[in-house]
């Protein structure tokens, strides 16, 4: 009998994430560490900076055998994490003699590089340095702290700085202390089969894993539409790992004209690896998506070796004289048809001294659309050395998800082109 898992929790704080202000990147790299390393991630939590908040939401979080905890490590007022934590786990506050030395000889350079006082960092470096007794400290991110508290009958506590770079940095120090190796090493072995489709829709996809039995008998399978994209995975027990690869075979065999990933890489990274495989580079014109598609693509490390650059042609004057557009082709189609996405794509692929070029060219609304024109219309096209797709397309939803929607088609158009394949979409 397989033994249960120990359940994992995450809370992150911060009023401007319950205001909205801001998206949590936080919550969900937790989770998903969480479950690679088998253990289950039952709650993510969101609570602003108010101590009565904070302190239900922690103590909720304790019942996990692990909780991780992200944000409120600042030196102000408003940063309670800390001090919420100790009362929680019933431990009274300590200066950490060691971590104040350290904090303090990086609030000296801050100061000195901001040419202020560093008496105006004094109080907050003796408020970051103050830790939970029996608390180890991770070291630093910034100025901000990490540490492990191993609360002795409840949960093993990791608290990590906000700032996602930073809380990544610190995250794998956490991994090998001995209070979460002890915890870790607990969870039994769990494998992950992923597979990503894009062109089907997620009820055809949901019917061919019914069609193939569902999961069950130790298999969990997720379904998740992204952006027109379907994302299935599939996490198993160990003695469930025959079943799992025989229910994804059924998907890949059934779906196989929209599979495009089975190794959890997006399709910016495909897009790169393919023209990094046949040395080609690539260049992006783009319109309503604003740079999305640039940005998708420089988001991956790496990519400067492919990725020569783009242009944001919004106004119909820069697609004349950056893209080489011509005025009686924006007169007689409009900057939203499929010749003028055709020529973007070749004025940026010739501009930029690019093998591929993509582009793209829409309404993404509220406004500007027509009745022949509609929000939503985007037309996008891709040139290579030696062939070129285009593809028309009326998107649903609001601005934002037009533009991101019309940023995914976009990158799989140059993927298929760089592929050959022909699958209707």
């Amino acid at each position: 009998m397989t033994q249960p898992r120990p359940r994992a929790a995450v809370v992150v704080t911060g009023s401007e994430l319950v205001r909205g202000e801001r998206n949590d990147r936080n919550g969900p790299f937790l989770a998903a560490e969480a479950l690679r390393l088998g253990l289950d991630p039952e709650r993510i939590t969101i609570v602003g900076d108010r101590p009565e908040d904070l302190e239900r939401a922690l103590a909720e979080g304790f019942d996990a055998d692990l909780c991780v905890v992200s944000g409120g490590l600042g030196p102000t007022h408003d940063d309670r994490t800390v001090e919420m934590v100790a009362q929680v786990a019933g431990r009274p506050l300590i200066v950490d003699p060691a971590l104040e030395r350290q904090i303090e000889s990086v609030s000296r350079m801050f100061a000195e590089r901001m040419g202020r006082p560093y008496t105006e960092f004094a109080t907050g470096v003796t408020k970051q340095a103050t830790l939970p007794e029996g608390a180890l400290s991770l070291g630093l991110a910034g100025t901000a702290p990490g540490f492990v508290l191993d609360t002795a009958g409840s949960a093993v506590v990791v608290v990590l700085p906000g700032p996602p770079r930073e809380l990544r940095r610190l995250w794998p120090r956490a991994l090998e202390t001995a209070p979460v190796q002890r915890v870790v090493e607990r969870a039994p072995r769990r494998g992950r089969a992923v597979l990503r489709f894009y062109g089907t829709p997620e009820s055809a996809v949901a019917r061919a894993l019914a069609e193939a039995g569902g999961d069950g008998d130790g298999v969990e399978a997720t379904i998740c539409a992204r952006e027109f994209e379907i994302h299935v995975d599939l996490v198993y027990d160990a003695d469930a790992e025959e079943r799992a690869e025989a229910l994804a075979a059924l998907l890949r065999g059934g779906l196989e004209h929209y599979l495009f990933s089975e190794d959890g890489r997006s399709v910016a990274e495909l897009v790169l690896e393919r023209c990094r495989v046949r040395g080609l580079t690539l260049a992006a014109a783009e319109s309503c998506t604003g740079g999305l598609v640039a940005a998708r693509l420089t988001d991956v490390a790496g990519s400067s070796d492919v990725f020569r650059g783009g242009v944001v042609a919004y106004a119909n004057d820069v697609k004349e004289n950056h893209l080489g557009v011509s005025r009686a082709l924006l007169e007689r189609h409009g900057a939203v048809s499929a010749e003028v996405a055709q020529a973007m794509a070749h004025g940026v692929r010739e501009r930029f001294g690019a093998d591929v070029g993509v582009a793209v060219t829409g309404i993404a609304g509220p406004d500007g659309g027509t009745e022949e024109k509609p929000v939503g219309l985007v037309l996008v096209h891709a040139v290579g050395p030696d062939a070129e797709k285009a593809r028309h397309m009326e998107l649903p939803g609001d601005r934002e998800t037009i533009r991101s929607r019309a940023t995914v088609a976009a990158l799989h158009l140059v993927r298929k082109l760089l592929e050959n394949r022909h699958t209707a979409e």
